[in-house]
């Protein structure tokens, strides 16, 4: 299986800021030595014209070259630096390699991205470019050139499992019938004001493992239900673990591993390639965290070997 990093743009980030950017340097020592059959590589950067699928050129043009105000660096909550740019830039690139390779192999991840706040003009919560966004476009483009204009569109699902609604994802694919937009989140979690998806799940504060499971299972049927994916984009946020700090649901690592395992066989079981990112994780202790995301590639190598993709 393959899977990409950006951890080479670290951002300098004030003491106390609530981003934990070592757990992805963390994440990434952690699956090359436990997991040598996971093909680590450098994510390559995406390029404008990528970008531009989804982002106005005005806001790709301001991130790019630091002509962020201060009030967007604060709903971004990271100051602007190459770093952050570049980083931005390489998290959508990741994806976007992701879900190339799973077309072909099946399965691969992005280890960090998952970036489901922004919108076409504007960044928030720790997400400047949406890198799901992007890559559902990009995806999109390259089945249109192998097919041709006269083939139907590339049907994308994306399934957003973070703690917090993709608002942005939701808003950008609010009119578009080629892309599915499922999000279980907390209710009285951020974004305070949350977007229409195509299906919301929301669940209150404290919900443990068996109403978390029952509702995602319900989610994938009501998903299959009403659309036939070629393409499933999941974010896999470890933010609904009992120890995260911004999460407030009550998810055990056995809940967390089974909600993992029903993603990934659903998706196995339908012949549909699947890319993830590992999205929002924000532990106590870091090293919880970790491992959590550890054991989400653990269960997607056990799956790999045979997944067969059928699509047509």
């Amino acid at each position: 299986m393959n899977a990409y990093y950006a951890t080479d743009f670290v951002l300098n980030l004030p003491a106390g800021h609530r981003f934990p950017m070592e757990k992805y340097a963390l994440l990434r020592d952690a699956i090359a030595a436990e997991h040598p059959g996971v093909h680590l590589s450098l994510a390559p950067a995406a390029t404008d014209g990528q970008l531009a699928m989804v982002h106005t050129p005005d806001y790709i043009d301001r991130v790019s070259h630091g002509g962020l105000s201060a009030a967007a660096q604060r709903e971004i909550g990271f100051p602007w630096s190459l770093q952050m740019s570049e980083r931005a830039r390489r998290s959508v690139g990741a994806s976007i390699a992701a879900a190339r390779d799973a077309m072909q192999q099946g399965i691969a991840a992005n280890m960090a991205g998952g970036t489901h706040h922004a919108y076409a003009d504007k960044g928030a919560g720790f997400c400047v470019f949406n890198d799901m966004a992007v890559t559902a476009r990009v995806l999109q483009s390259d089945w249109l050139q192998t097919r041709g204009p006269r083939g139907r569109p590339m049907a994308v699902a994306i399934v957003d499992l973070d703690v917090h609604q993709g608002n942005g994802t939701a808003h950008l694919f609010s009119r578009d019938e080629t892309v599915f937009t499922l999000s279980v989140h907390g209710e009285k979690n951020f974004p305070f004001r949350k977007e229409a998806s195509d299906l919301d799940l929301a669940l209150p504060d404290g919900t443990g493992d068996d109403r978390y499971l029952e509702t995602v299972e319900t989610g994938l049927r009501r998903l299959s239900d009403r659309f036939a994916p070629d393409l499933v984009l999941y974010l896999a946020g470890a933010d609904i673990h009992e120890g995260d700090r911004l999460g407030r649901l009550k998810v055990t690592d056995a809940g967390m591993r089974a909600r993992d395992l029903m993603v990934f066989s659903w998706a196995k079981a339908r012949g549909l390639p699947l890319a993830f990112a590992m999205a929002g994780g924000y532990g106590r202790d870091i090293a919880t965290t970790v491992a959590v995301q550890v054991q989400t590639f653990a269960i997607a190598t056990s799956l790999q070997r045979d997944w067969q993709v059928t699509i047509s």
